[in-house]
Protein backbone atom coordinates (compact mmCIF):
# COMPACT_ATOMS: atom_id res chain seq x y z
CA UNK A 1 0.00 0.00 0.00
CA UNK A 2 1.51 3.52 -0.88
CA UNK A 3 1.51 5.63 1.98
CA UNK A 4 -0.70 8.96 2.30
CA UNK A 5 0.49 11.99 1.37
CA UNK A 6 0.64 14.47 3.91
CA UNK A 7 -1.70 16.45 4.46
CA UNK A 8 -2.41 20.00 6.37
CA UNK A 9 -5.77 20.31 8.02
CA UNK A 10 -6.14 23.41 9.82
CA UNK A 11 -3.13 23.97 11.35
CA UNK A 12 -2.06 20.34 11.56
CA UNK A 13 0.25 17.75 9.71
CA UNK A 14 -1.80 14.23 9.38
CA UNK A 15 -0.06 11.71 7.47
CA UNK A 16 -2.34 8.18 8.55
CA UNK A 17 -5.97 7.76 7.86
CA UNK A 18 -6.42 7.62 11.41
CA UNK A 19 -4.64 10.91 11.72
CA UNK A 20 -7.57 12.27 9.04
CA UNK A 21 -10.45 10.63 10.70
CA UNK A 22 -9.42 12.07 14.24
CA UNK A 23 -9.38 15.59 12.60
CA UNK A 24 -12.67 14.79 11.32
CA UNK A 25 -14.41 14.29 14.84
CA UNK A 26 -13.08 17.42 15.90
CA UNK A 27 -14.19 18.96 12.80
CA UNK A 28 -17.78 17.09 12.62
CA UNK A 29 -19.00 16.47 16.96
CA UNK A 30 -16.39 19.16 17.84
CA UNK A 31 -14.38 16.69 20.12
CA UNK A 32 -10.90 17.73 21.11
CA UNK A 33 -8.31 16.05 23.00
CA UNK A 34 -7.93 18.90 24.91
CA UNK A 35 -11.07 19.43 26.05
CA UNK A 36 -11.55 15.40 26.79
CA UNK A 37 -8.49 15.80 29.23
CA UNK A 38 -9.71 19.24 30.61
CA UNK A 39 -13.39 17.51 31.65
CA UNK A 40 -11.51 14.31 32.54
CA UNK A 41 -8.95 16.04 34.95
CA UNK A 42 -11.68 16.79 37.89
CA UNK A 43 -12.29 13.68 39.79
CA UNK A 44 -15.88 14.28 40.22
CA UNK A 45 -16.49 14.65 36.46
CA UNK A 46 -14.79 11.15 36.01
CA UNK A 47 -17.18 9.71 38.61
CA UNK A 48 -20.05 11.26 37.07
CA UNK A 49 -19.06 8.99 33.43
CA UNK A 50 -18.71 6.21 35.58
CA UNK A 51 -22.31 6.44 36.64
CA UNK A 52 -23.61 6.91 33.15
CA UNK A 53 -21.46 4.67 31.99
CA UNK A 54 -23.98 1.70 32.24
CA UNK A 55 -27.45 3.27 32.16
CA UNK A 56 -29.13 6.37 31.32
CA UNK A 57 -29.16 8.84 34.65
CA UNK A 58 -31.17 12.06 35.68
CA UNK A 59 -29.20 15.11 37.53
CA UNK A 60 -31.04 13.94 40.18
CA UNK A 61 -30.08 10.75 40.13
CA UNK A 62 -26.36 11.43 39.66
CA UNK A 63 -26.48 14.43 42.29
CA UNK A 64 -27.17 12.08 44.83
CA UNK A 65 -24.07 10.60 44.60
CA UNK A 66 -21.99 13.62 45.17
CA UNK A 67 -22.50 16.23 48.52
CA UNK A 68 -22.74 19.17 45.97
CA UNK A 69 -25.91 21.15 44.71
CA UNK A 70 -27.65 19.79 41.75
CA UNK A 71 -26.39 23.19 39.72
CA UNK A 72 -23.13 22.30 40.43
CA UNK A 73 -23.28 18.63 39.23
CA UNK A 74 -25.42 19.97 36.31
CA UNK A 75 -22.53 22.42 35.54
CA UNK A 76 -20.23 19.40 35.63
CA UNK A 77 -22.25 17.66 33.41
CA UNK A 78 -22.48 20.28 31.26
CA UNK A 79 -18.74 20.44 30.84
CA UNK A 80 -18.71 16.71 29.91
CA UNK A 81 -21.02 17.51 27.70
CA UNK A 82 -19.79 20.50 25.81
CA UNK A 83 -16.49 17.81 25.72
CA UNK A 84 -18.72 15.61 23.58
CA UNK A 85 -18.00 12.44 26.60
CA UNK A 86 -21.70 12.56 27.79
CA UNK A 87 -24.78 13.35 25.81
CA UNK A 88 -28.33 14.10 27.05
CA UNK A 89 -31.81 12.08 26.23
CA UNK A 90 -35.05 14.23 27.24
CA UNK A 91 -37.52 11.32 28.72
CA UNK A 92 -40.93 13.31 29.53
CA UNK A 93 -39.91 15.87 31.96
CA UNK A 94 -36.22 14.59 32.63
CA UNK A 95 -33.29 14.67 31.08
CA UNK A 96 -31.42 11.92 31.50
CA UNK A 97 -27.28 11.62 30.41
CA UNK A 98 -25.58 8.64 28.67
CA UNK A 99 -21.90 8.33 28.06
CA UNK A 100 -21.18 8.56 24.28
CA UNK A 101 -18.42 5.98 23.52
CA UNK A 102 -17.18 7.69 20.67
CA UNK A 103 -16.57 10.78 22.65
CA UNK A 104 -13.87 8.89 24.18
CA UNK A 105 -11.90 8.59 20.83
CA UNK A 106 -9.78 11.67 21.33
CA UNK A 107 -8.27 10.38 24.47
CA UNK A 108 -8.19 6.65 22.97
CA UNK A 109 -6.18 8.21 20.22
CA UNK A 110 -3.73 9.84 22.32
CA UNK A 111 -2.75 7.22 24.41
CA UNK A 112 -2.51 4.89 22.21
CA UNK A 113 0.40 7.22 20.31
CA UNK A 114 2.00 6.52 23.81
CA UNK A 115 1.84 2.59 23.33
CA UNK A 116 3.16 1.39 19.92
CA UNK A 117 6.75 2.79 21.16
CA UNK A 118 7.08 1.72 23.88
CA UNK A 119 5.74 -1.58 23.35
CA UNK A 120 7.85 -2.11 20.01
CA UNK A 121 11.22 -1.50 23.04
CA UNK A 122 9.67 -4.13 24.98
CA UNK A 123 9.14 -6.39 22.19
CA UNK A 124 12.71 -5.52 20.91
CA UNK A 125 13.94 -5.85 24.41
CA UNK A 126 12.57 -9.13 25.35
CA UNK A 127 13.77 -10.64 22.30
CA UNK A 128 17.07 -9.94 22.84
CA UNK A 129 17.47 -11.14 25.85
CA UNK A 130 15.51 -14.61 24.69
CA UNK A 131 18.67 -14.11 22.34
CA UNK A 132 21.47 -13.50 24.76
CA UNK A 133 20.01 -16.42 27.38
CA UNK A 134 19.07 -14.19 29.71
Amino acid sequence: MDPLPVVIWGSQRHSTRYDLYKASLVILLGVTTEAAFSALAEPRRRAMLLLVRDRPRSVNEIAAHFDISQQAVSQHLQVLKDAGLVAVRPEGQRRLYVVRPEGLDAVRGFLAQLWPESLERLKADVESRKRDGR
